[in-house]
């Protein structure tokens, strides 16, 4: 027993995966909360609010400042906007780079979940995943559609803290993906390559490099530049497996 614990607890270490929190903030203002979560692959939002209500953050600390940038729920598909300035309505993106992956409604709270990119693109606030606080302004209006806030609107700072992934977001035992040698210089083998569904390469900056559908059991990392980067790894059983590779 003593021998199966220490096994599994080194598997849980070797698969720790560095990521940061703000936790659930309350928006007091408004009725809403907001909640970041990052990871050195992307960036997970969660908002709740009024369901029959436009719900919208800004990332800064001036309300809607030219430039800024917003991620808005509203009644169109659109979530990622720039506002042009105070008392002006702000501007849809010309690249949405949230994907709302939920959107439900208990009772009277909508909840809505979408995740990006650290960096996003052009004009997006970058978000790292490190220790921080970022300051951001927040404002609801009665109806989805987008227009000026009449039901609040406010600021807050989200501090972002550190955490690990969830046991249950950890993929351990036998469909763990080893691969070597770690650190790699042109090659890495993957040991089991036939359980893998694809892998997507990203730098330490959460800026995905490559996305890979392996057939073989080498893959050529010959191209990538010198540094740390993480690999997630997916399944043909749908789950999920983390590593990191040092290239040198």
């Amino acid at each position: 027993m003593k021998k199966l614990l220490l096994t599994f607890s080194m598997v849980l270490a070797n698969f720790a995966w560095a990521q940061f929190s703000s936790g659930i903030v309350p928006l007091t203002a408004t009725a809403m909360t907001v909640k970041l979560d990052t990871t050195p692959t992307g960036v997970t939002i969660t908002m709740t609010g009024d369901s029959n209500s436009m719900l919208g953050i800004g990332f800064g600390s001036v309300g809607m400042a030219t430039g800024s940038d917003g991620f808005i729920y509203n009644s169109s598909s659109n979530r990622d906007y720039t506002f042009p300035g105070p008392m002006i309505p702000p501007t849809i993106d010309p690249s949405q780079d949230w994907t709302e992956t939920s959107n439900t409604v208990s009772g009277s709270t909508r909840t809505v979940v979408a995740t990006r990119s650290l960096s996003g693109s052009a004009g997006d606030f970058a978000i790292s995943n490190t220790a921080a606080t970022i300051n951001i302004f927040y404002a609801r209006k009665t109806g989805t559609g987008i227009g000026y806030h009449d039901a609040g609107r406010g600021y807050a700072t989200l501090t972002m803290a550190a955490t690990t992934l969830s046991t249950n977001e950890i993929v351990a035992g036998d469909k763990k993906v080893n691969f070597y040698p770690n650190p790699a210089k042109t090659t890495v083998s993957l040991k089991n390559f036939d359980k893998i569904k694809s892998i997507d390469i990203y730098e330490a900056t959460g800026r995905k490099v490559r996305s890979i559908e392996p057939d073989q059991q080498n893959i050529n990392v010959e191209d990538l530049k010198s540094g740390i980067y993480y690999l997630e790894i997916k399944l043909k059983d749908g789950s999920l497996s983390y590593e990191k590779l040092i290239k040198e």
